[in-house]
């Protein structure tokens, strides 16, 4: 087994403890659900490649389709999928002993399939290198453990802890809290440190059984791919303790929404952040990247909000950001500058939900920060005090967003024109498929009212 050499270190040490018997063949689609096939140990080390329909990337989240196919109709033709060996890892819930690998996407001529999530941010940072820039992300991991939900004309209620007291859990940042969920959080602990990654911290936060995780920073493509993973370990380890883990922008009225917080910085080829002069102030990348953020986050608000749910976590003086404003260690502005050493500045996009597509989402904020340091964009001024007080800067709804992004060239430039048609008529056939559902407050006040 050559290809073991090629493996990271974690992958080697289970495979030293497991015998292998499956390896998950996996991409990401466009919302985010992981695709592929699952193939026997003794046919995966001979395989260099495998195909699947490049119509996996024209599905709705409900497995309906987009007519997204192009002029040649919808034939759906092969992908050649190709394993980014980078990315092997554990599936410690197996019974089996199972790796999982990411791959990447090309045609048949080779060509990186363009609206391929992964390639999608590939594409992003390969704009940042040939500037002579590194990009690095972090990102913050919100979701709630909940009451195994299994139908969904019920409301979703927050996970019984070991008090028996649902509301236990809704102490921000209390340790107790985080106590109150202990068994799940260990086996995530337990997950991850099988899997390779590491966390850089588990917090409690403001909603009942609202949790977050922070991952430490580095590359985009390799954040993106631990987030992808980090979703299905959650789950797992929730299902292992009879609760649900969801990702939902929103899934309980009256409780905070989840957000995937992103923090950005830039390095230049001396590997020193871009943001922070040689005095230790503040550079003109640092006020453009910012400006580039303000500017064209609006016309990307469909990624980073993909769903009707995700609409409902913009809520004033909600915990979420309803504007673009920028503010020093201030969680109420959208984009907010955390409190750090000089060599550590960053810029945090707060508005993205945990519901996105991680790739899809880092590059749209890094495409939009990009485009800031391309053509020197000003930010407005830093503001102070209570953004909620603010006007409301985002699109208020979802074919509102599409609309922006539609409109919007010059980022298609950066992410890709071929991906911007796909994802718009992917989420144009998705709202569609909502509007065909009556909901119950239609039914409550409607049904006899109206």
């Amino acid at each position: 087994m050559s290809w073991v050499n090629d493996i990271p270190k974690a992958a080697r040490l289970y495979l030293e403890n497991n015998r292998l018997d499956e390896v998950e063949c996996i991409i990401s689609d466009i919302p985010g659900i992981a695709r592929g096939k699952a193939v026997p140990a003794t046919k995966w080390e001979r395989q260099s490649h495998f195909h699947l329909p490049n119509s996996i990337y024209f599905q709705t989240i409900t497995g309906g389709w987009g007519e997204a196919a192009g002029p040649d109709g919808f034939t759906e033709p092969d992908m050649v999928l190709k394993p980014d060996m980078s990315t092997a890892t554990a599936a410690p819930w197996a019974e089996d002993g199972t790796l999982q690998v990411i791959h990447d996407a090309f045609d048949q001529k080779g060509d990186p399939v363009e609206f391929a999530p992964r390639n999608v941010l590939k594409r992003v940072v390969a704009l940042y290198e040939a500037q002579g820039w590194t990009p690095v992300v972090a990102p913050e991991m919100e979701f709630y453990l909940v009451g195994r939900n299994v139908d969904p004309a019920k409301p979703i209620e927050p996970m019984m802890g070991r008090t028996g007291r649902p509301a236990a859990g809704r102490q921000a940042y209390s340790m107790t809290a985080v106590d109150d969920y202990g068994p799940v959080i260990d086996d995530i602990y337990e997950y991850a440190e099988i899997q390779g990654f590491e966390i850089d911290g588990i917090t409690q936060e403001g909603g009942a059984g609202q949790l977050e995780i922070n991952l430490l920073h580095g590359d985009p493509v390799k954040l993106a791919d631990e987030v992808f993973y980090f979703k299905r370990l959650i789950r797992e380890a929730a299902l292992k303790h009879n609760c649900f883990a969801t990702f939902m922008a929103k899934p309980i009225e009256g409780e905070p929404g989840s957000a995937m917080h992103i923090h950005h910085s830039v390095l230049n080829a001396e590997g020193q952040n871009i943001f922070t002069g040689p005095q230790g102030g503040e550079t003109d990348a640092f006020f453009h990247f910012i400006g580039g953020l303000q500017e064209h986050l609006p016309s990307v608000i469909g990624i980073l909000a993909p769903y009707v749910n995700s609409f409902r976590r913009y809520v004033r003086d909600h915990a979420a950001p309803i504007n673009l404003e920028w503010g020093r260690d201030n969680r109420t502005t959208g984009i907010r500058i955390p409190v750090s050493d000089p060599s550590a500045r960053r810029i945090e996009n707060r508005l993205a939900g945990m519901d996105c597509n991680p790739y899809l989402c880092i590059a749209a904020s890094l495409a939009c920060g990009y485009l800031g340091l391309i053509n020197d964009i000003r930010p407005d001024k830093r503001y102070h005090g209570e953004a909620y007080e603010g006007e409301d800067d985002l699109p208020d709804g979802p074919y509102g967003a599409l609309d922006l992004f539609d409109a919007a060239t010059t980022l298609h430039d950066v992410l890709g024109h071929d991906f911007a048609r796909v994802f718009s008529i992917v989420k144009r056939a998705e709202y569609d498929e909502f509007l065909q559902v009556i909901s119950p407050w239609e039914r409550e006040h409607l049904l006899l009212n109206v």
